[in-house]
């Protein structure tokens, strides 16, 4: 269910949910989606608005955060499924991996291109390397960012000193990379 709350000066438009799961309120919020307040199951639907006037400061933090970001478009927006960016994505990737990996001579054992919701990338203990389809539609040089930083997770699965030591080896201005990278969200689907 939908409503309308006015914060600061500012409408926000916020769903409720009920959950038999949660166990006290919570606030999400997406890119594109607005705001989300779960509820306990029977908890009386009044105690969403006052937690949201409670937690009025982060919400007009995080939407004013949220509207500075670029979203990336779904593919759908762009005129292909996600099939064909997803294989699009897959060539783009693989030339991407073969290509740092060329410097870090790290083994690996599959590439998955898959569809997080929140996730640019991963990789797994197996030493399977994830990416997210949309990596796409980056500009190259952030796409680039991702791509090295979970090769480097296949030597040192953490971020501590090392991780960014093989970082600064291969993209010596990744700082700034990763600073870029936060502009950018992705809508859903």
């Amino acid at each position: 269910m939908q409503r309308k709350i006015k914060l600061y000066n500012t409408d926000v438009v916020y769903t409720i949910r009920s959950s038999r799961r949660a166990k006290k309120v919570r606030l999400t919020m997406y890119c594109d989606a607005g705001l989300v307040v779960t509820l306990p199951l029977a908890m009386p639907l009044r105690n969403a608005e006052q937690f949201i006037r409670q937690k009025a400061q982060w919400i007009i933090k995080t939407l004013d955060f949220f509207r500075q970001q670029t979203v990336i478009l779904p593919p759908r927006e762009r005129g292909m499924t996600e099939y064909e960016a997803r294989e699009q994505a897959r060539v783009f990737i693989r030339g991407r991996v073969e290509r740092f990996n060329k410097i870090l001579k790290f083994s690996y054992n599959r590439i998955f291109i898959k569809a997080h919701r929140r996730k640019w990338g991963s990789c797994s203990h197996r030493k399977n390397l994830n990416f997210n389809y949309r990596i796409l539609f980056l500009p190259q040089e952030l796409a680039d960012y991702i791509v090295a930083h979970e090769l480097c997770h296949l030597k040192e699965l953490n971020h501590s000193k090392k991780f960014w030591g093989l970082m600064e080896k291969i993209l010596p201005d990744w700082r700034e990379r990763r600073k870029q990278l936060r502009k950018y969200a992705f809508g859903v689907d």
